[in-house]
């Protein structure tokens, strides 16, 4: 392992994730401000107690975020959607230079993936339909996919079974990985889609390169500590490349970049609080990082079936200061009125000043929702 220049305590490590997330206090108190700290914010539709976007946004700013705004900020154009997460428009030029390099070399020597040729000669196949909804677009736009021509498809798409019989569906997200078309709103559950040239800002790009390396700083920033190198999964990127100051944390295997002003201001003091996360947030959303740094076991169930969970499923981790505790299993009834608290898993007995904070959380979160607080006979469960 290369020598690193500095040793990092688990909780100091701890501590400079949860403060880049802006998980500690005094909360942050506006929306723009957040994404664009935050870098990313995924758009994901499950919602069983609210939308993923909304609860990461309720976990910083508590009760007073007005759900609209983020709806506002993405009408508007300060935020944009691009690859299934909003982002500040001002980022889109960090990624434009990969859209038109598309699709960008992943080996290490410079080639095309297999899969990425494959990719990319399904898309060439299927010229004739991207040209048909391009010029739909230019004609009527925004449309969304069921008003789109899907006629001149040549080649459907084949997969394992998840994007099987979805053509067009496949088609609209590679086309705005080549930044020919983008997301603009959503109608019901389809997302609206329009040209990109009428999207995004016109800004000039930014060379490949020194956007990879500006991503990685800025990803750095939202996480305070991450690894230089880490695998590819699908979305944002866990990992930052050569950027920050290398550091080792005691008890794990490797090294770590942190952000050094992140460092520098949890050294100097950390006011913790408690926080009720989506199971999306990225504090965790890295499952390799979270079980490294905090031992916690943790898996999103809402995939298994309802016997096989042990958490439920949608289970949300709960942060304590810089530690992360246990797991509530709650679900919205809007219907009924109702927050519906089905258990709360403490992963080890917690002090009674834990368990008053999370039922303060739990009750922001209840009138947040316009809810009432209800809670299952055994909702409070331990390992």
């Amino acid at each position: 392992m290369p020598a690193a220049t500095v040793r990092l305590s688990p909780q100091e490590a701890r501590r400079v994730c949860v403060r880049a997330q802006l998980l500690d206090s005094p909360r942050p108190d506006d929306v723009l401000t957040v994404v664009r700290h935050l870098g990313v914010l995924q758009l994901d539709p499950t919602a069983h107690v609210a939308p993923s976007a909304h609860l990461v946004l309720w976990s910083r700013l508590g009760g007073s975020y007005d759900r609209e705004e983020l709806d506002d900020l993405l009408a508007g154009g300060g935020l944009v959607e691009l690859g299934g997460f909003a982002r500040p428009a001002e980022d889109v030029r960090l990624h434009t230079a990969e859209m038109a390099a598309w699709p960008v070399p992943a080996g290490r020597d410079g080639s095309l993936k297999e899969w990425q040729v494959e990719v990319e000669g399904w898309v060439e196949d299927n010229d004739a339909a991207r040209l048909e909804v391009l010029e739909t677009l230019r004609g009527d736009g925004p449309l969304p996919a069921p008003s789109l021509p899907r006629g001149a498809i040549v080649r459907a798409w084949r997969s394992s079974g998840w994007n099987d019989d979805r053509s067009l569906l496949r088609l609209l997200d590679l086309m705005a990985a080549r930044g020919e078309v983008a997301v603009v709103g959503r109608a019901g559950q389809h997302r609206l889609w329009d040209l990109a040239e009428r999207v995004y800002p016109d800004d000039e790009p930014v060379p490949l390169e020194e956007a990879r390396r500006e991503q990685g700083r800025r990803r750095l920033r939202a996480l305070g500590l991450a690894r230089a190198r880490s695998a590819v999964t699908p979305g944002e990127p866990h990992d930052v490349g050569a950027v920050g100051l290398t550091v080792a944390v005691d008890g794990v295997r490797g090294t770590w970049q942190v952000d050094e002003e992140h460092l520098e201001s949890v050294r100097a003091g950390f006011e913790p609080r408690t926080a009720v996360l989506s199971p999306l947030d990225r504090l965790v959303m890295d499952r390799k990082r979270m079980a490294e740094l905090w031992d916690f076991d943790y898996q999103l169930e809402m995939y298994k079936p309802a016997a096989q969970r042990r958490w439920g499923y949608w289970a949300m981790p709960v942060l304590a200061g810089a530690d992360l505790v246990g797991k509530v299993d709650a679900r919205h009834e809007p219907a009924e009125g109702v927050l519906r608290v089905d258990a709360v898993h403490e992963d080890a007995p917690w002090s009674a000043d834990v368990r008053a904070a999370v039922e303060a959380e739990l009750e922001d979160l209840a009138r947040w929702l316009g809810a009432d607080l209800q809670r299952a006979q055994q909702a409070n469960c331990r390992r």
